[in-house]
């Protein structure tokens, strides 16, 4: 590290103001603040500093990321061999997985960081660490068979319209990776609706005749039911479905090393769980359709809800800010969740929609919650006349 070091430092005034690539000082200083942490603080202002710096919390974010992508590629490679008839050991189901979700991985950090980059250059800002983790959470969400081009076409429209319009990392108003999702919900739905995720043979990017493979979502939506997927296959993750979101265990794990870290608002998490237990127990007090019977805390493990309760609705920018605008912020996602999937089939998931609505009504809750505040102390302030 001493040698990196030592050649940062000799080539350092190349990019400063006056040298000869000083164009490209933004490029520079994000490949140095990657590497080594920044030896310059605030000049003005009143602040607080911390331990936990952003390349610290992004760092922390893909830690917990990773029991859900681990279990995730053996997850690939364990569903490829069921639809084959082929047995295989868990580190071959693994490696096997494994490599189809590189490649994912790899288009979506080129594409992202490319736009960042090439952002940060024309503005002449500093590179943020803020799509560490964005380029980590899109691979997850998505289908493993999904065209490499629609990954790079949803990134490079996330990060633009999602982040670089509003001003970069920490003013956009929607989860970045979950717009890249809604994109190619909307744009291209028959890779993303859920019921071929798992029925494609990976080698030849062709069908697998006489085997079915749809997502339990997708199931219910056209009136198959679950299929043959119990509660306890639901909560490992030994089902269909995007490449991360299918095991409730290891998200827990993710959601856990979040909420000991205080990087996760745990008051986000057990709202959205509120919410949907809440709505569901109203739900199957009139039933009216198979969505609306099934037992409310099935919606807990199915589909995307645990991942996006862990790691989306608790995005640190998107998110209420306020305590109690927590609680409200969270609850409702859990709500229009269970809201979505049961009254409008045309969209089973349902997390991904409920999470964007609530993040632009994010500051809305958060102004009520500010003014009832203001308005109670306001009372509290009036002395009493006696008469």
């Amino acid at each position: 590290m001493k040698l990196i070091r030592k050649f940062l430092d000799n080539n350092k005034p190349l990019f400063e103001e006056g040298g000869k690539l000083a164009k490209f000082r933004s490029t520079f200083d994000a490949f140095e603040t990657f590497l080594f942490t920044p030896n310059h603080t605030s000049k003005s202002g009143v602040h607080i500093h911390d331990a936990i710096d952003l390349k610290r919390t992004m760092i922390i974010v893909v830690l917990a990321l990773l029991p859900a992508l681990l279990f995730g590629s053996w997850n690939i490679g364990y569903q490829h061999g069921l639809a084959f008839g082929i047995e295989r050991g868990i580190l071959a189901n693994f490696w096997f997985g494994f490599l189809k979700v590189l490649p994912i991985i790899v288009v979506t950090y080129v594409t992202g960081l490319g736009v960042e980059f090439i952002t940060a250059q024309i503005r002449g800002h500093e590179v943020n660490e803020g799509f560490l983790v964005t380029g980590m959470l899109i691979p997850l969400i998505v289908p493993v068979n999904i065209p490499l081009w629609m990954v790079a076409l949803a990134t490079i429209f996330a990060v633009i319209f999602g982040k670089e319009i509003f001003g970069g990392t920490g003013y956009n108003i929607m989860n970045v990776a979950l717009l890249a999702r809604a994109f190619l919900f909307f744009a291209y739905p028959a890779q993303m609706t859920g019921d071929e995720v798992w029925i494609y043979d990976l080698t030849k990017n062709a069908p697998v005749d006489g085997f079915s493979g749809a997502t339990p979502l997708a199931g219910l939506a056209l009136g198959t039911g679950f299929g043959h997927y119990s509660l306890s296959e639901m909560f490992l993750g030994t089902i269909p479905g995007s490449i991360g979101e299918t095991s409730t265990l290891a998200i827990l794990l993710g959601a856990a090393l979040l909420i000991f870290t205080g990087i996760g608002s745990w008051k986000i998490m057990v709202s959205v769980v509120a919410g949907a237990l809440v709505m569901g127990g109203i739900c199957n007090l009139f039933p009216a359709n198979s969505y609306m019977e099934i037992p409310a805390y099935y919606h807990l493990v199915m589909g995307g809800f645990a991942f996006g309760t862990v790691f989306m609705a608790t995005d640190p920018v998107t998110a209420s800010h306020t305590e109690r605008g927590k609680w409200i912020y969270g609850f409702l996602i859990g709500v229009f969740t269970v809201m979505i999937r049961i009254f409008n089939p045309a969209y089973p998931e349902g997390m991904m929609l409920a999470i964007l609505l609530m993040n632009v009504s994010a500051p809305l809750i958060d102004y009520f919650v500010i003014e009832s505040h203001i308005k109670r102390r306001l009372k509290r302030s009036v002395p009493k006349v006696n008469p």
